[in-house]
C-alpha cells in the first residue's frame, strides 16, 4: 500500500506481449511496461505460439524489474514487493504456453512474497481498460470487445460481472483483418495495415456483403466476407484486371464495420453508455463511425487510448483490483485456461 492506496502488481502474457504493471486503486497507473514481439512474428505472418512462449520466459523478469524502476521514478520513492497488496495475472483466454509463463511467474512471486494471487479474465481486462482513463465511468454499461480472437457485445452489470449477449460464430473481426491483409499482400499485423491502406481507398468501390444474421441477433460472422475478398481478388486476377488494394481494403473494412457499429449502437440504446475495448478499438474508421452514430443516438461513448487497446498489464491490474476488493483470491492451484469464457 502507498499513501493509503492499494498497490497491485499485474502480469499479462496471453499472446505475444509480455507486460507488467503497477497501479494504485486499479485506475492510477504508476508503470505499464510492454515488451512486444511483433517484429519477431512478422516474418512468419502471424504469432507462432512456441516462439511467443519462449520470449515470454526470457523477458518476464526483466520487464518486471523495469516496471518497478519506472514506478519508483513516478512515485518519487523506492517501491518493493513489500508495498504490493496483491498480484494479478491473466489466466485465460489465450495461448496456453504463453499464459503458463505469466501464471507460473505470478504464483512464484505470490508464494515468495506472501501476497494474494488474483486470476483475471483477459477479456474482462480489456473492458476495464476504459476505467483507467475515464474516472467517471462506472457500471452498468454496454461494451463492444473487438480483437484478434473476439468480437462480442457484452453487458457489464458490475465491475466483476458481465454477460456476453453475442459473439462471433466464426472469425473474429481482428482475425478477418489479418487474413484479408495477407490476401492483399499487406503483411502482419493486418489490422493497422488495413486501417492505414483504407484511408487511400474508396469504401464503396467493391460491394462486399454485410452479414447481420437473424433479426435481433447480437452475433457476428465474418468468414463470408473474408471469402468474398479472396474470391474477388482471384476473379479479378483471372480476368487480367488490375486490383486497387486501397479500394479493396476500404470496401472490406467498411463492410465489417457497418455490421459492428450497427449492432453495438443498437445494444447500447438502453444503458446509453458504450465502452469499446480490444485491439481493433484503435481502428480510426471504427472510432469515427461510432463517434458519429453514438452522438446521433445520445449514447455516451468511451474508448481507451491505443496503448490500452493492445494487450497490457495495466488493464489486468484494474480488473484484478475490483476482484480483489470483493475477496476474489485464488490459491496456488490457479492454472491457465486457454478457452476461458467471457463470463468466467
Amino acid at each position: 500500500m502507498i499513501d493509503g492506496k492499494t498497490l497491485g502488481l499485474a502480469i499479462e502474457s496471453s499472446c505475444d506481449e509480455t507486460s507488467v504493471a503497477l497501479s494504485l486503486n486499479g485506475r492510477e497507473v504508476l508503470a505499464n511496461i510492454i515488451s512486444s514481439q511483433i517484429a519477431i512474428h512478422t516474418q512468419f505472418g502471424g504469432v507462432v505460439p512456441e516462439i511467443a512462449s519462449r520470449h515470454h520466459l526470457q523477458n518476464i523478469n526483466t520487464v518486471t524489474d523495469q516496471c518497478f524502476a519506472e514506478a519508483a521514478d513516478r512515485a518519487g520513492r523506492k517501491i518493493t514487493m513489500d508495498d504490493v497488496d496483491f498480484i494479478a495475472v491473466t489466466y485465460g483466454p489465450g495461448l496456453v504456453g504463453a499464459l503458463l509463463i505469466g501464471v507460473a511467474t505470478a504464483k512464484a512471486y505470490a508464494l515468495a512474497a506472501g501476497k494474494p494471487l488474483v486470476g483475471v479474465n483477459h477479456m474482462q481486462g480489456h473492458i476495464c481498460a476504459n476505467f483507467i482513463e475515464h474516472p467517471e465511468l462506472e457500471p452498468p454499461f454496454m461494451s463492444l470487445v473487438v480483437s484478434g480472437g473476439h468480437t462480442n457485445i457484452v453487458q457489464v452489470d458490475k465491475y466483476n460481472h458481465c454477460i456476453s449477449l453475442g459473439g462471433t460464430r466464426d472469425d473474429a473481426a481482428g482475425e478477418a483483418f489479418d487474413k484479408v491483409a495477407r490476401v492483399l499482400g499487406l503483411g502482419y499485423p493486418g489490422g493497422p495495415k488495413i486501417d492505414k491502406t483504407a484511408k487511400e481507398g474508396n469504401p464503396e468501390a467493391v460491394a462486399f456483403k454485410r452479414v447481420f444474421l437473424e433479426d435481433g441477433s447480437m452475433d457476428f460472422s465474418f468468414s463470408g466476407i473474408k471469402t468474398g475478398v479472396l474470391n474477388y481478388v482471384n476473379g479479378e486476377k483471372q480476368k487480367g484486371h488490375e486490383i486497387s488494394v486501397p479500394d479493396v481494403a476500404a470496401s472490406f473494412q467498411q463492410a465489417v464495420l457497418d455490421v459492428i457499429v450497427a449492432k453495438a449502437v443498437d445494444a447500447a440504446r438502453r444503458p446509453k453508455k458504450l465502452a469499446v475495448a480490444g485491439g481493433v478499438a484503435s481502428n480510426s474508421r471504427l472510432r469515427e463511425m461510432l463517434t458519429r452514430e453514438c452522438a446521433d443516438c445520445g449514447i455516451e461513448l468511451y474508448f481507451p487510448s491505443p496503448v490500452y487497446c493492445t494487450d497490457n498489464a495495466a488493464m489486468i491490474g484494474c480488473a484484478g483490483y475490483y476482484k480483489y476488493l470483493e475477496g476474489g483470491i485464488d490459491d496456488l492451484t490457479l492454472d491457465a485456461i486457454p478457452g476461458l469464457p467471457m463470463e468466467a
